[in-house]
């Protein structure tokens, strides 16, 4: 199993607000972590520190590899890969033509020998990617004529597409309904059980709850909870900050049902 990230004492400051204060979180290799907070609580910022969209203090070690110092592309050529909440995939490229836009990630020398024998043959990975997901069977299909869920699929299939040690994902499930949310949990838990380390952020507690190994809560840019599925869900800070009226109702969705 590998190393995985550890983000160690991530801070993030707009003037005087403190939108992520010192936030410790690990992510092993083959485990799906969830961080899940009211809005507002810094979940999207911790996501964009991290992958070093906007300054931060503290460390991120990827696998042993520091890469607290370097721009977002040099933190995505190491392997750390992000999802958007906003759906962009390319609708006047096939399925498998937006993941071979970013499986192939040719350096200098790569680049060269495409101009000279053209591009390289992207086609395995595409379809390996597709089929861990399910969606081989949409590989020459447009997205435009795809639902919001396989779009959604898709949008996930194509950060897969580039091999990342590390995917962070933020808010696949928006605007999913419950047979489409219920879907991408299980898939997501398929990508696990084949190694990778994979963060998700997302309000919907039936999948948070269901699918993550491990979940970080965030309240105010600060971790207020951490633990198992389990003792989040009856954890009295949780409830308190995030939950509320809906503990009932959280507590009542069955594992099973994913």
């Amino acid at each position: 199993m590998s190393a995985g990230l550890q983000a160690k004492g991530i801070s993030v400051s707009f003037g005087g607000v403190h939108a992520v204060d010192n936030v410790d979180l690990e992510v092993e290799g083959g485990r799906l972590v969830g961080l899940i907070g009211p809005n507002g609580a810094g979940k999207t910022t911790f996501i964009d520190a991290i992958t070093g969209f906007v300054p931060a203090r503290g460390s991120v070690v990827l696998d042993d590899r520091d890469l607290s110092k370097l721009p977002p592309h040099e933190r995505a050529r190491y392997g750390l890969a992000r999802t958007w909440q906003s759906i962009e995939l390319f609708d006047d490229l096939t399925v498998g033509e937006n993941l071979a836009v970013c499986a192939e990630r040719p350096g200098l020398w790569g680049t060269m020998k495409e101009l000279f024998a053209g591009p390289a043959d992207a086609t395995s990975a595409v379809r390996e990617t597709l089929e861990v997901l399910g969606l081989d069977t949409l590989i020459d299909e447009s997205p435009a004529d795809l639902p919001q869920g396989q779009r959604k699929l898709v949008g996930v299939a194509r950060a897969l597409a580039a091999k990342p040690r590390l995917l962070l994902l933020d808010e696949p499930a928006a605007g999913l309904d419950t047979s489409e949310t219920r879907e991408l949990g299980a898939r997501l838990r398929r990508v696990a059980e084949h190694g990778l380390a994979m963060l998700l952020i997302d309000h919907d507690m039936g999948l948070v709850l269901n699918v993550c190994d491990y979940i970080y809560v965030l309240d105010f840019g600060v971790v207020i909870a951490r633990g198992r599925p389990e003792e989040i869900r009856n954890d009295p800070k949780v409830i308190a900050a995030y939950l509320g009226s809906a503990a009932t109702e959280v507590a009542d969705v069955s594992a099973e049902a994913l």
